[in-house]
């Protein structure tokens, strides 16, 4: 019972992946709304949910304790900034120990050109995201990743011709 009333007042549910929060209509239409403009005054943000700005700040300062908002950003426009070649770069590696992992991880990075960086499943151990100026600065970029970390089996790299889509708005249902 204790349980119960525990998960109600704090509305947390519980996944597989650990605990998430559950958050109401208002909670995902303030986060929409951050996600669309992070700049809005905390009097607009209440004004849009129907509440006075202390509620409405307890909300937000919730979500940022519980981790559901991390941080608030300036989105830049790359080709504003001449960073126009995205390349995809799939990494097997030969040494799957822990030791060589975390040296890895901390290798890349380091390097202020990946704005992505995943471990995979599939064919692939690892894949990032490349954001470079053009194909010279890609080839630089390679070549101090390659010369930089051991025991890559395998270093391939795909070229992306036009973005179709991109948003850093999550899906919040």
């Amino acid at each position: 019972m204790l349980y119960l009333l525990y998960k109600w007042v704090f509305r947390e549910s519980y996944s597989p992946f650990g605990v998430f929060m559950e958050i109401d209509s208002t909670d995902k239409t303030l986060l929409g709304l951050l996600q669309q403009d992070s700049t809005l005054s905390l009097h607009d943000l209440a004004e849009a949910v129907n509440l006075t700005t202390t509620p409405c700040w307890k909300r937000l300062k919730k979500l940022e304790d519980q981790g559901v908002i991390n941080k608030r950003v300036a989105l830049l426009n790359p080709e504003s900034l001449g960073l126009c070649f995205t390349a995809f770069v799939q990494i097997k590696t030969t040494n799957h120990s822990h030791e060589w992992y975390k040296a890895f991880v901390d290798t890349v990075s380091l390097f202020p050109e990946v704005m992505e960086f995943y471990r995979m499943a599939g064919e692939y151990d690892y894949m990032m995201k490349v954001l470079v100026k053009d194909m010279k600065c890609f080839d630089e970029f390679y070549k101090k990743l390659v010369n930089s970390i051991d025991e890559l089996s395998n270093v391939t790299s795909t070229f992306a011709m036009e973005p179709l889509k991109y948003t850093t708005a999550l899906p919040i249902r």
